[in-house]
């Protein structure tokens, strides 16, 4: 039978408590594409749409562990974000700012982009 999340949840310790919210806390800062776009109630099929490409092209970038910035740039622009990179150090981090100036080519990169076809 499932639990009620609030019972469970009041009778956690406060360190217990406090160690699920920095878990929880690190896993919304931390996604990866795929995770990003369904927290984003996005379909890959209506991603696709907003790029101009076919559903398997969002999926194959999807599962990339490397792509252009420009590539980047254009999904997270299609999911209502923007993207930002920043160099971080132990002594704090730096914005990297040539990246916002990125020309506005986004089906043309991503067809390009490893073979991908336009839908």
């Amino acid at each position: 039978m499932a639990k009620n999340f609030k019972l469970l949840q009041a009778k956690m310790s406060p360190g217990a408590h406090a160690r699920a919210e920095a878990k929880a806390d690190k896993m919304i800062r931390e996604m990866a594409l795929d995770e990003l776009r369904a927290a984003r109630d996005l379909t890959q099929e209506l991603l696709a749409k907003r790029l101009h490409v076919r559903q398997s092209a969002v999926s194959k970038l999807e599962r990339r562990t490397d792509m252009y910035v420009s590539t980047l740039h254009d999904m997270i622009k299609a999911m209502g974000g923007s993207l930002e990179i920043r160099a971080v150090f132990p002594e704090g981090s730096v914005r990297i700012k040539q990246f916002s100036r990125l020309p506005h080519l986004p089906s043309a990169r991503l067809r390009n982009f490893g073979g991908l076809k336009k839908a």
